[in-house]
């Protein structure tokens, strides 16, 4: 995540799977820059009904590349917020977490991910959380979905914060 997002582009030739791994990519960074230059408490601070911030976006996105790429693909994570227990433990950060961590936690997922991408075909398949089996190619696409579905919701909860808009910061 520490790539430029100038770095970012999907290539316009590119073969399906840099393509939808770039896209991944493109959209992690997005939602990792929208936490630039906000305050902890703005970071942690429900703006919406649901209680959604900017951190606990982040912490879940961690839980959710560990989740599809890892665990579906049969690779170690490390342990995961308990949502069983708690369905919304994922999306919320305690007060025992600091942003450093759940920063460094989403760091290590999407490598970890990553090193999943790019050891498994887009053909090959594994079982997901509710048993159904599925292929790399379905993960990367509902991988590039969620992501983009978050970096959208971050788009508005940073607005609502400072006014912030924008994707990346190209300047």
């Amino acid at each position: 995540m520490s790539v430029s997002p100038r770095a970012l582009r999907v290539p316009p030739q590119g073969d399906e799977k840099t393509c939808l791994h770039v896209a991944l990519q493109r959209h992690r960074a997005a939602v990792v820059w929208k936490l630039d230059g906000v305050s902890d408490t703005d970071l942690r601070r429900p703006m919406v009904p649901s209680g959604t911030n900017l951190l606990g976006l982040i912490k879940h996105l961690a839980a959710v590349e560990y989740g599809w790429f890892c665990e579906t693909f049969g690779r170690p994570t490390e342990p995961l917020p308990d949502v069983d227990a708690d369905p919304e433990a994922d999306m919320r950060a305690t007060a025992e977490e600091t942003t450093a961590g759940i920063l460094a936690f989403y760091q290590r997922a999407c490598a970890a991910a990553d090193e999943v991408i790019a050891a498994v075909g887009l053909e090959e398949t594994g079982s997901s959380w509710d048993g159904e089996t599925v292929s790399m190619r379905w993960v990367l696409v509902h991988m590039v979905e969620e992501t983009a579905r978050h970096a959208g919701h971050a788009d508005i909860v940073r607005e609502l914060i400072d006014h912030g808009t924008g994707d990346h910061n190209f300047g």
